[in-house]
């Protein structure tokens, strides 16, 4: 297994990526997920791992443009799990739910290839 991708999150906003040494922004932290590159974004200051909250501005970035994924509906089902007891069972729901239907979408992706 090879080592995460280190990016460094600078106090006035930018982001580091310390493999190609250059700075660079959310659309490209977007498409290192989408190239399946394992990242790991520190604050440069503390070297604290703020990984999700920046995957999360990702994604609130993915939300105002174009076609949400996530109705209001949805948002509002999944802040009430917080402080929940069940809210470590829905995160592995969750979870486990998008791995499954990932690997039926490569599946189907598959399928189509063939034919």
């Amino acid at each position: 297994m090879t080592e995460p991708r280190i990016i460094k999150k600078y106090p006035n906003r930018r982001l580091y990526d310390t493999t190609v040494s250059t700075y660079i922004t959310l659309e490209q932290i977007r498409e290192l997920v989408m190239d399946n590159v394992e990242i790991q974004i520190k604050d440069a200051k503390t070297s604290a791992d703020i990984t999700r909250s920046i995957l999360l501005q990702v994604i609130l970035e993915q939300e105002e443009g174009g076609e949400p994924i996530f109705t209001v509906e949805l948002l509002m089902r999944i802040i009430r799990f917080y402080g929940n007891s069940a809210q470590s069972m829905a995160s592995n729901y969750l979870e486990q739910s998008l791995a499954l239907f990932t690997e039926q979408q490569e599946m189907l992706q598959n399928q189509v290839k063939q034919t």
